[in-house]
């Protein structure tokens, strides 16, 4: 007997054979867009440092919002894309956002190129004008950026037909070559971008990620002809509004004891197996007597699979939430670990690395760890862990992460107070860890909400993810301003000073290590109790 799942597919704007060509140049813009926007984020803090002149906390603060901002825009970019203007369009008008966000900001590096680059503190403040081009560009390159987040990706996948198996599997290595692009992004920024702008030129730094995103921008413009359309389907927060109103209307009315009285849709799937949990919301699919014959005309009845996809939703949020905990301490990595390398030697083997540049090694340790895992680990195990499981090591791992970042920063302390500078290669073991722990966490995220997810709000709970990267920026950035007001009083300079040799940075990430500790046990009592998705097959 074959089991048959029958879905709805998504209406073409243009109904014409998928072209291979379109996913190449999807590819390349992501190539290039994560080249620039990696340009110009990586080495951000050191920009606000020495041309800014920006003290060391407010630094990491405002690192924090820019990626807080980036990261918070793709949900507000899918509803949009999902809702009006579709995912080619918000694509599109992002890139204007984009670029010209990037040009204003290569226009404020120019204009004060020739001003002295300022190492040691205190520094004279930059013209004003300077700073107010300079984060006008910023921001408009975070609303660029994170619209770009919300549609790129899907509108690689509706380059491919979904009711062709083997277009279904190219679509699944569709995903994995992305990954790579952005990777490749990741590299190529650490190691010329960031070179030139340290050690050249910050002008014609951003202006080298100014360079990519136009070409960008003309290769998607151009290639316009030969993609797949899709029409926007709706907001899908219709549904979740739907069955909450409908579960307050129908508040007083008791549940029948027989599930399968709750009203469903015979014609429509798939469908999802009704769950015991949130038992408030099956009120929402009571079909009264008085509808049963004619319930088509009564929109305010849902149906079960209608409940139970904001039961997932329900379900996630706890799991949702750790992940803002999580990136709270994940992005120290863009900050605080960058301030730590500029304290140390810099010269690795006689060879300058900008502390920045160690991103790319951490990114090359993420890829060789992808590896290894699938290749190695994988195969010679029984089972494999559950994608929750995969989750809750990495939420430790980065708590040795932090461990190991205090025991560096104790060190280097050490080593001032004795006249001398340790390495910056001391950094590495924590670079190494926190790719680890993005490779279990953060990968496994995306794969994760992508399945939890109910069909009619993939994009936005993908969305979600990224969402709660965004807010852990800012929570992030709300712990480095307290940790300044609350250790900076009076004579004492505090734990993040300007200059770290008087600090104690090792205290401040000892304290984000418990914090990693504390949320590691939440997720794992939330975690034990989750129960997955189950979708009925019509057999």
């Amino acid at each position: 007997m074959t089991s048959v799942l029958a879905y709805e597919q998504e209406p073409l704007l243009q109904d014409k054979k998928a072209d291979p060509r379109a996913r190449a140049i999807i590819l390349g813009f992501e190539c290039l867009d994560s080249t620039a926007s990696n340009g110009v984020a990586n080495n951000l803090v050191i920009y606000l440092q020495t041309v800014l002149h920006g003290s060391t906390a407010s630094n990491a603060a405002s690192v924090m919002t820019w990626y807080g901002v980036s990261y918070f825009v793709p949900i507000v970019g899918a509803v949009i894309a999902d809702s009006y203007l579709g995912r080619y369009k918000t694509v599109l008008f992002s890139l204007i956002l984009y670029l010209t966000g990037m040009i204003l900001v290569t226009f404020s590096a120019f204009l004060i190129e020739r001003q002295v680059i300022c190492y040691a503190k205190p520094c004279d403040p930059t013209n004003g004008l300077n700073s107010i081009f300079f984060f006008l560009g910023l921001y408009l390159v975070a609303f660029g950026v994170g619209g770009i987040r919300s549609s790129l990706l899907p509108f690689g996948a509706d380059q491919f037909d979904d009711r062709n198996p083997r277009e279904r599997e190219k679509q699944q290595q569709f995903f994995s070559w992305f990954y790579l692009c952005i990777d490749f992004g990741v590299i190529s920024s650490g190691i010329c971008i960031i070179w030139i702008q340290e050690y050249i030129s910050w002008a014609l730094g951003f202006g080298i990620s100014t360079l990519c995103i136009a070409v960008a921008f003309c290769g998607f413009l151009l290639a316009t002809p030969i993609y797949h359309l899709k029409v926007p389907r709706g907001s899908p927060l219709k549904s979740l509004f739907q069955v909450l109103a409908c579960s307050l209307k129908n508040v007083r009315l008791e549940l029948p004891m027989n599930t399968s009285l709750l009203h469903e849709d015979d014609y429509k799937f798939p469908k999802l197996e009704h769950t015991d949990e949130f038992r408030f919301l099956d009120k929402a699919a009571i079909l009264l007597d008085s509808e049963a014959e004619h319930s088509n005309k009564y929109p305010e009845v849902c149906t079960v699979t209608q409940v139970e996809e904001v039961k997932i939703l329900f379900r996630l949020l706890p799991v949702w939430a750790s992940g803002i905990v999580y990136s709270a301490a994940y992005f120290q990595m863009w900050t605080t670990f960058i301030q730590q390398g500029t304290a140390m030697d810099t010269k690795f083997m006689s060879i300058s690395i900008p502390s920045a540049s160690l991103s790319t090694f951490e990114v090359l340790c993420v890829m060789a760890l992808v590896l290894i895992y699938n290749k190695l680990v994988v195969p010679k195990i029984a089972t494999e862990p559950t994608k929750l499981q995969r989750i809750g090591i990495g939420y430790f791992l980065m708590i040795l992460t932090m461990a190991v970042a205090a025991f560096v920063e104790m060190r280097r302390l050490e080593s001032v107070q004795n006249g001398e500078v340790i390495s910056i290669a001391w950094q590495l073991p924590q670079y190494f860890l926190i790719a680890g722990s993005e490779m279990f966490t953060y990968i496994t995220q995306l794969e994760f909400f992508y399945d939890e997810a109910p069909d009619s709000m993939k994009s936005m709970c993908t969305s979600f993810s990224l969402l709660a990267i965004s807010l852990g920026n800012y929570l992030s950035s709300f712990i480095v301003t307290l940790v300044t007001v609350l250790t900076g009083t009076g004579a004492n300079s505090g734990w993040i000073p300007d200059d770290l040799n008087r600090g104690r940075l090792d205290y401040f990430f000892w304290s984000l290590c418990c914090l990693s500790a504390v949320n590691f046990v939440v997720y794992v009592s939330f975690a034990k109790r989750y129960k997955l998705k189950r979708i009925i097959v019509e057999l």
